[in-house]
């Protein structure tokens, strides 16, 4: 099977159980839209509930859309995304965003836009960030619901995709990072 078919397949099953769309905001910009919110809690996320959640994309692969690239999901980002620095630093509705960005995780891969490459300097990364790191910038849209249970409005949140370009010349999603609530815009249902 060809990888565009392959693609094709894996972005239509995982999309719409996920309820998950791409669509373009009032500039013309690309973001993903994500329609439940999985991972809720007043206080804190449970980030072993989003770990074993990312474990149902290890082995899947999304092709970026501006640049052709494929991008992979190894066994090592459910660790990383749940449990790096950056993660344990996140409180409240970043948090929460990042918990829930999980959901589309493929289609803010399809989007993402803006490559910039850093070589890897770091001996621990010596193999599986053998070829450097990319940095990508992405944007996904999540519901804010009223005290009726109704969409509001959506929240826009920035992202920087963090991928490592492997010994096996495969690039991995390593993790999402500098995830920022976009003040100005909000999406309106």
């Amino acid at each position: 099977m060809d990888m565009e078919k392959k693609l094709e397949q894996i972005r239509d099953k995982n999309s719409k159980k996920r309820k998950i769309d791409v669509i373009k905001d009032l500039n013309g910009q690309e973001l993903v839209l994500i329609n439940n919110i999985r991972f809720q809690g007043k206080r804190s996320i449970d980030w072993e509930d989003v770990k074993e959640y990312l474990k149902e994309f290890v082995d899947n692969f999304y092709e970026i859309i501006e640049t052709g690239e494929v991008i992979y999901i190894g066994k090592d980002l459910p660790d990383e995304y749940t449990g790096s620095k950056d993660t344990y630093k996140l409180k409240g509705t970043v948090a929460k965003a990042k918990a829930n960005a999980s959901q589309g995780i493929g289609q803010m891969i399809e989007i993402a836009a803006n490559p910039k490459f850093k070589a890897n300097k770091k001996p621990k990364h010596k193999i599986n960030a053998a070829n450097g790191w990319y940095r990508f910038e992405s944007r996904f849209a999540l519901p804010v619901f009223g005290e009726n249970g109704e969409i509001e409005r959506y929240n826009i949140f920035h992202a920087s995709l963090i991928v490592r370009y492997s010994e096996d010349n495969r690039m991995y999603l390593y993790d999402i990072i500098d995830i920022k609530k976009e003040t100005s815009n909000s999406l309106e249902p």
